[in-house]
């Protein structure tokens, strides 16, 4: 599901409409729905692709209360290291997994040997790179501490699967975007209509403008 779609002009108006209207008086009912709509979004890309961003915000959930209630500075730099090898690790493998799979057989075809090699043909889920270092983020802030972290496992897998900026960033920093799931707000007219108009200006960027372009290019 792409932002300029027929699907996303459905989901997002029913979305924003259930938010305000129905999920708009318990902060835990608000975020197990910002929750389900996300993953459901994320999911029409490649229900398998949900593995791997509730594997990372498992790992970082666990790992950031590790980090702050150990008192031996080796350990709490064990864990974020921990953090950065897994994260990394997963980005990297499908990022790359093909690239140094070829290179290999490319490699051996140079110096005249024959490698049967078929490609697994790996891939890389949408977003990666955008929700991994959000997760990453959220260990560093802790480490650094500047950021206290959650028990609220919830907010915190809502935090990094919010669909608004899942797939395209930016990529937001934990001690800025978190926090915010944490407290009801009430609608507010003014935000609303400059959010809308933002939304407009981005599309007619992305339909008008950039699409255009692109066949030229």
């Amino acid at each position: 599901m792409i932002f300029n779609s027929i699907e996303f002009a459905l989901f997002f108006p029913l979305v924003f409409i259930l938010l305000w209207l129905v999920f708009n008086k318990d902060i835990k009912a608000r975020n197990i729905f910002i929750l389900v709509v996300s993953y459901f979004f994320y999911g029409v890309w490649d229900w398998r692709f949900l593995i791997l961003i509730a594997i990372s915000s498992i790992c970082d959930y666990t790992l950031g209360l590790r980090i702050h209630h150990s008192e031996d500075a080796k350990k709490k730099k064990l864990y974020l290291t921990l953090s950065i090898v897994i994260n990394l690790g997963i980005l990297g493998f499908f990022k790359y997994f093909n690239f140094f799979a070829d290179s290999f057989v490319d490699l051996f075809t140079l110096f005249g040997t024959s490698f049967s090699y078929e490609s697994l043909s790996i891939i890389l889920p949408v977003g990666i790179s955008f929700y991994t270092f959000q997760t990453m983020s959220y260990t560093f802030d802790i480490y650094y501490k500047r950021l206290q972290p959650t028990k609220d496992a919830i907010a915190f897998f809502a935090f990094v699967s919010f669909f608004p900026q899942l797939v395209a960033g930016p990529i937001e920093r934990a001690k800025d975007l978190l926090p915010q799931f944490y407290t009801l707000k009430n609608a507010d007219y003014n935000r609303i209509r400059s959010g809308m108009l933002i939304i407009a200006l981005g599309l007619f960027k992305k339909i008008v403008i950039a699409d255009r372009l692109a066949i030229y290019r």
